[in-house]
């Protein structure tokens, strides 16, 4: 079975569908799905679609492209609201941690102050809650690998995974000896990009976790199509002939990865009772 540790099943592009979705990706061998928050807004929306279907979990987080709108009371909101679920363990089934959060140095506007410095700011102030609670980071990383391996050297938290890896190797090497976990997707399965096919196939295995960033980052054969969880497999299947080796196993290992990297998965889900909602 695989595991999708980065997929935003709430997107508009699943139509209202996102349950029916997660049903065919399991019928496709995904065995669960992580679907990362990205503002205060969906917060609900996340945490709802996890108790509703027995293999998706979820995490809280401010996106750095959220960030230019956001205000100190959305930090506020996910500080109060990680408090709230790790002091009622009935209300946090399915919770595994915070995210999506991170910087995003790609988009031109994004990188001039006073954007840079806010989204500095937003991600260090979330690494924070995450060190106090303990509590492991999926992070976006988009041209900002040094700056986030700074912060993170800096404000140490229970492990976690950098989304979407498209760094050098020396940097590859430097998150896994923060302890975190680098994911693989869609990019990989495109011949011309030799650099993550690199990475991809020579980075220790027990560093490499699958994930397909739905509906965004679709494989090749999806083109600018839409991308779902149940491409899972088929990715997966690609890193298995670049590392020669059988699609099980790298199921198999790549699932054990993302266990690792968020350890609530492991717990079982239960649904919250009337009285704690």
């Amino acid at each position: 079975m695989w595991i999708d540790s980065h997929c935003h099943l709430d997107a508009a592009e699943f139509a209202g569908q996102s349950l029916a979705v997660a049903q065919q990706a399991a019928s496709a061998g995904v065995s669960s799905i992580v679907i990362p928050a990205v503002h205060p807004s969906n917060f609900s929306v996340v945490a709802e679609l996890a108790q509703n279907s027995p293999t998706c979990f979820y995490t809280l987080g401010i996106h750095p492209m959220y960030v230019p709108d956001a205000h100190e009371d959305a930090l506020l909101a996910l500080r109060k609201k990680v408090q709230d679920l790790i002091s009622t363990p009935e209300l946090a089934s399915g919770f595994v941690g915070i995210g999506e959060i991170g910087l995003d140095f790609f988009v031109p506007a994004l990188t001039q102050s006073p954007l840079k410095e806010k989204q500095e700011y937003f991600f260090t102030e979330q690494l924070k809650i995450a060190s106090d609670f303990e509590l492991p980071v999926l992070m976006h990383v988009r041209r900002s690998q040094d700056i986030i391996l700074k912060h993170c050297r800096r404000i140490k938290v229970a492990g976690g995974i950098a989304h979407a890896f498209n760094g050098s190797e020396q940097q590859a090497q430097a998150f896994i000896g923060l302890g975190l976990k680098l994911g693989f997707g869609g990019a990989m399965t495109y011949p011309r990009a030799l650099q993550i096919r690199r990475l991809a196939s020579g980075l220790p295995l027990d560093a490499i976790v699958l994930e397909t960033d739905a509906p965004d980052i679709a494989p090749h054969w999806l083109a600018n199509g839409i991308n779902s969880p149940v491409e899972l497999p088929k990715i997966g299947a690609v890193l298995a002939q670049l590392r020669g080796m059988p699609a099980e196993l790298i199921a198999a290992r790549t699932s054990a990865n993302v266990l690792d990297a968020l350890p609530r998965m492991r717990l079982p889900k239960t649904a919250p009772s009337s009285s704690a909602r």
